[in-house]
């Protein structure tokens, strides 16, 4: 089978003009074509006068398989072209019957791969979630952003089964680049869970908050079968470490139960500052790590999509446009800040995604169809270790980070009116430096609800500068970006995850807690769904290799290096 890629057709095509179009590329005669399979499909709209659908396809000739060795001479320049690669994942163990079951700590993306994977090699892992099964879960959630709920520290936007990004736009991509075997992987896995099999081809596939609700039930009933097992409502308060080898021997659930366990994968999100306050307490290796904060911007997803795609907006093969808009600062004092867009979510709502009581944040939502009135995105700006020192303890603090983030929501807290609703701000007041009063064209679709006012008081003075500046040249490529009546609501906080907990490179455990196997978004080595779940994947891999050949070194599962963190 031969892999063809780069093949662009005009958005008004066929099945037929497909087929001619591989047959044209390929100078073959539509009789010497055989079957076609779509690999991933995209959209070129560098023109928006000429938007064009950009596929990747496997194909087999009519004829036998000497045909395509001729074939792949014959167009030996064509660097699109080439024998379809193997994307087939391969474990790396199989448990024995005496190999005590690891313990995976989190149900989010990484640690439901983590423990999926597990399972499938026959180590039964035991999964524990601090937060509650996603049906609970979510009728907390949306009841919280509903008023029809106390705020519950334990299960919300951040915590329970799915983890953050069960509440989110489901954005199944990455920007870091990964070895095939694990991407297909993750995607197989989804799709046997429920999702749509579409996000096999596209070429930016998502799932929808809705829709994930369904495929994380569909995971832990997959674990489930394979003799794992997860436990609901667990949060881990305590590691019990070997007195001289400081390795894991135990972990200590918040009610006091001691679970014993000499390989842990934890797989905390961004948002578990107990969780890292209580690691930092025993001495587990941990250091600050910058990220991003700022706002959420709200613009109606009829102007994205017109500045996107131009007259083919509406078409019903391209749907909601998205953005990513980048700006390096040229302020003197500003020098070496980026402002970026983050977690863009088209046709989506802005969510209260707050864990603690007393403070404010937002995030970004949308369902499988994205076809809410509003598009909204993260604008947020650099924050370096640099700007973290006075809010910690001492120099390098690693929990300064945490600090940073709990002070400026608080301040949102407070100018929301001290009931979680959001202070917001309408882009014109906001680069006028004037409070705003009431909307203006753009609805807020923020739930709780917003309060109308100024956004000074909510950030540190230099994300606020850095987003007046980046504005105005936003606006240049997309037109009406910086309009009067869009709408800026605070404060967008939990971008990644404020720490890092550096692990070996190639056993990937902990630097200094043997046994300890730091995972995904919380301990810095993943930013988003797909390079969570394949970090999970990865660590699930050398818990594998340490239990069934603890002798052997591994440089980098799948032919791959370790994931480098985010």
């Amino acid at each position: 089978m031969l892999r063809l890629s780069q093949l662009k057709l005009p958005l008004e095509h066929t099945e037929a003009d497909l087929r001619a179009a591989v047959c044209r590329r390929l100078r073959l005669e539509s009789h010497q074509l055989g079957a076609l399979r779509l690999v991933k499909r995209s959209v070129d709209a560098r023109k928006p006068k000429a938007i064009a659908l950009v596929y990747s396809l496997d194909l087999e000739l009519a004829l036998d398989r000497r045909a395509e060795a001729g074939l792949l001479k014959r167009l030996a320049a064509d660097p699109h072209l080439g024998p379809s690669p193997d994307t087939t994942y391969h474990p790396v163990a199989v448990a024995r019957a005496n190999d005590l079951r690891p313990v995976v700590v989190g149900a989010g993306p990484c640690g439901y791969f983590a423990a999926l994977l597990l399972a499938q090699m026959g180590f039964r892992p035991l999964l524990l979630e601090r937060g509650k099964a996603i049906r609970e879960r979510t009728a907390d959630t949306f009841g919280f952003w509903k008023g029809t709920c106390r705020f519950d520290p334990e299960s919300n936007a951040q915590f329970g089964e799915g983890g953050a990004g069960t509440f989110s736009d489901g954005k199944l991509y990455s920007q870091v680049s990964e070895a095939k075997p694990y991407v297909r992987k993750v995607l197989e896995e989804l799709v046997a869970a429920g999702a749509n099999p579409e996000i096999l081809t596209l070429h930016h596939p998502h799932i929808g908050t809705y829709k994930l609700a369904t495929v994380v039930r569909g995971l832990r009933r997959r674990i489930e079968a394979l003799g794992g097992e997860v436990r609901f409502q667990c949060r881990v308060d305590g590691l019990e470490l070997d007195p001289q080898e400081r390795a894991v021997r135990g972990l200590v659930l918040a009610g006091g139960e001691r679970i014993g366990a000499d390989r842990v994968v934890l797989a905390l999100g961004h948002s578990a500052r107990d969780s890292f306050a209580m690691l930092k307490a025993a001495g587990v290796a941990m250091v600050p790590k910058p990220f991003a904060a700022g706002l959420r911007i709200e613009h109606p997803q009829s102007l994205i999509d017109r500045a996107r795609w131009g007259e083919a907006a509406g078409h019903p093969r391209l749907g909601p446009a998205e953005y990513k808009l980048v700006h390096h600062c040229s302020a003197p004092a500003l020098l070496g800040r980026s402002v970026y867009s983050f977690c863009m979510c088209p046709g989506g709502l802005v969510v209260g995604a707050t864990s603690e009581e007393g403070r404010v944040v937002t995030n970004g939502m949308s369902q499988h169809s994205r076809n809410e009135r509003n598009a909204n995105s993260g604008l947020v700006v650099s924050i370096d270790l640099a700007d973290l020192t006075p809010y910690g303890e001492g120099p390098g603090d690693p929990l300064a980070g945490v600090a940073f983030q709990r002070h400026w929501e608080g301040l949102a807290y407070a100018a929301g009116g001290s009931s979680y609703m959001a202070p917001a701000q309408l882009v014109g007041d906001f680069l006028a430096r004037r409070p705003s009063r009431c909307a203006q064209g753009v609805q807020p679709s923020y739930q709780p609800g917003v309060r109308y006012g100024d956004l000074d008081s909510c950030l540190p003075p230099f994300v606020l500068e850095a987003i007046r500046e980046a504005l105005p040249i936003f606006a240049r490529r997309i037109p009406g970006y910086a309009m009067e009546g869009a709408l800026l609501t605070g404060v967008e906080t939990r971008t990644s995850s404020p720490v890092r907990l550096p692990r070996d490179q190639t056993t990937l455990e902990c630097m200094n807690t043997p046994g300890l196997f730091p995972a995904g978004e919380g301990a810095g080595y993943a930013g988003g769904i797909l390079s969570a779940a394949i970090d999970g994947i990865k660590v699930a891999e050398q818990v594998a290799l340490s239990i069934t050949h603890p002798h052997l070194q591994r440089p980098g599962a799948q032919g791959e290096s370790a994931c480098d963190p985010i």
